[in-house]
Parts: structure tokens; sequence; C-alpha cells
């Protein structure tokens, strides 16, 4: 392949195989990273995470660049198909400690913590919970100060 670095050795096949078509249709296209990221909503250092299996694309991301580089119907489908048994093969970062609410150190699990094949409506209900508990305390708070603003509006009004 022109240019690219090596994978790295302990890939497993599926994700070895994923980005090496991957690259291929990256490379039909004549497109550089920084144009292919022009061309898409994922950036020149998104491309290059992808491309040199540091990270796996979103779902989107392939599609993106399937219709870029022309592919039919049949084909995107193709690498669709490859992109979710790569994405289930890929290699998950070691877990690494995170802090708790009491300070002790704690396993974060073996979920990317931002990861990039999980939409945000797909998050486990835990971790759901508490972005929807935050939103509606924010939601609330700022009920409360427009009505403040509002009764200090008709008090000073007369």
């Amino acid at each position: 392949m022109s240019g690219w670095q090596a994978l790295p050795d302990d890939l497993p096949p599926e994700v070895r195989h994923f980005v090496e078509q991957l690259r291929q249709l990256k490379d039909g296209t004549g497109l550089s990273l920084v144009a292919l990221g022009a061309r898409t909503a994922y950036s020149k250092s998104s491309w290059h995470r992808y491309l040199n299996a540091t990270q796996p694309p979103p779902r989107q991301a392939v599609a993106a660049l399937c219709r870029i580089a022309g592919l039919d119907t049949t084909d995107a489908e193709r690498f669709s198909v490859r992109w979710e048994l790569a994405v289930q093969a890929w290699p998950r970062p070691a877990a690494t400690p995170a802090r708790t609410a009491e300070g002790e150190q704690g396993a974060t699990g073996e979920r990317y913590e931002d990861d990039p094949t999980l939409p945000w409506w797909d998050e486990p209900p835990g971790e759901r919970a508490n972005g929807m508990n935050r939103l509606l305390l924010a939601a609330a708070l700022l009920l409360v100060l427009v009505l403040l603003l509002g009764v200090a509006g008709a008090v000073a009004s007369g």
C-alpha cells in the first residue's frame, strides 16, 4: 500500500482485512486525508486514526467514504458487513484506573470512553440515566431562573 504505516502485528485478521480494504478504498478516491476530512464530517486526524487501526471508525464514516468512492449499494453493504466484523474483533484498550467519588481507584471496564461506534442514545442505561438526570436538573434550574427574572421584571415595571 502506498505510504501507509505498517499495521500492528497483533491485529485480529478481521480488523487487518477491514483496514486494508478501507485504505484501498481511500487510495482509490485519490484524496488526501485533508481533502477526505473536508468532504466528510470527520477530521484529517480522525481518518488517520481509522486508517492506521488506532481507533475503529464510526459506521457513518465508512458510509461516507463508500459514497465518495462511488461504490454501488451492494459493495457499500459489503463494507458495512466488514465494518461490523472488524468492530466486534477490534482490540479494546486496557482498562485504566478511574477515580470514584470517594477518590478510590476503580476499573473503567472494557468499553471505550468515547466509543465512536456507540451513538449517545445507545449508551448503557446507567450512563444514560446519569446524563438525563443532569440534563433535567439543568433544565429545572434554567426554568427557575427564567421565572425569577419574570417576577423581578414584573415587580420592577410596577
